[in-house]
């Protein structure tokens, strides 16, 4: 079948992209507060059940990771290590998947041989979940 060019969702992730790198002209303090912002705005935006996954895993990579800086990434929340995106939350409702994603970028120190993931599909949170959740961060941190 024939790609028909990109999705409305693809094409508001791009645009939402765009005002990112607008925002990330600021300086400082301000930039910084601006970015952790707009992620709360986004989380306050998704749908309960996105919204519930997004908080939690926020507060984990936030009190496991509080070095890395929080923005938006294509307008998910992002976290990002000396102004690189380390890891980010994609919700199930933004690309109208089955689940929510915790993905980890290039810079992540995730390497395990020759073939590791990149992201882990998220449908709840048991203690058990939020414990792995903490190492991958603080592995990825290297």
């Amino acid at each position: 079948m024939a790609s028909t060019g990109w999705t409305d969702e693809e094409r508001a992730a791009m645009k939402e992209h765009a005002a990112e790198l607008k925002r990330a002209g600021g300086k400082g303090a301000a930039k910084a507060a601006e970015e952790a912002q707009a992620c709360l705005d986004k989380i306050a935006e998704m749908p309960d059940h996105d919204r519930a996954l997004a908080e939690r895993i926020h507060a984990l990579v936030t009190e496991t990771a509080p070095a890395l800086t929080v923005k938006t990434y294509y307008g998910m929340p992002a976290y990002a290590l000396d102004g690189k995106v380390l890891c980010f939350f994609k919700p199930a409702g933004k690309f109208k998947m089955r689940y929510a994603t915790l993905g980890f970028q290039d810079v992540a120190a995730l390497d395990d041989g020759n073939v590791w993931p990149t992201e882990y599909a998220v449908t709840e949170l048991t203690a058990a979940d939020e414990k792995k959740i903490r190492a991958l961060v603080k592995t990825a941190i290297g």
